[in-house]
């Protein structure tokens, strides 16, 4: 039985596979942060070193759903400047609802998702369990202190990783 059956039903989704390559060609000539699979699957993997480590209890496609989820939206941000954590929401929402029934998430799995898409930029003092994993995981996949492009990145020092974290 594939255990990721769910996540790999997501990548093949026909607007999955339209925003990520509209992503991709938006970045193609960035030197900053990109969002791409690598990106996606480094923050699903310390989602669930964190999820392991801290006993959440989240199932580990509900984690990786999130995170090849989370950036989604970018390519709007880049057309239209919708911040791409409510682009990526509607879209995510519109991924998870076409996926066939035996790899669909339950309403309950959607709902965390969702929330924790939208809430992956600004972490809200009330944030929900699997919002405070994506944010947490999304900021410490980032590796500044081996950027090439770190001097000239507009991230504000406190915002950077300068270090390892997690």
């Amino acid at each position: 039985m594939d255990k990721m059956r769910r996540v790999n039903a997501i990548l093949k989704v026909p607007l999955y596979r339209r925003c990520y390559g509209r992503l991709e060609e938006f970045e193609k000539e960035r030197i900053f942060c990109r969002h791409q699979m690598p990106h996606l699957l480094d923050v699903a993997r310390i989602a669930y070193i964190l999820n392991k480590e801290q006993d959440l209890g989240f199932e580990k496609e509900v984690i990786y759903a999130a995170a090849i989820l989370h950036d989604i939206g970018k390519a709007e941000q880049y057309e239209s400047g919708t911040p791409h954590e409510q682009s990526g929401e509607r879209l995510a929402s519109e991924i998870l609802d076409s996926l066939p029934a035996d790899a669909a998430f339950s309403e309950g799995e959607k709902r965390m998702i969702l929330t924790a898409i939208r809430g992956h930029r600004r972490l809200r003092t009330d944030a929900e369990p699997l919002e405070w994993l994506l944010y947490t995981s999304d900021k410490a996949s980032r590796t500044c202190f081996a950027c090439p492009a770190e001097s000239k990145c507009g991230w504000s020092a406190e915002k950077k990783n300068m270090e390892l974290k997690v």
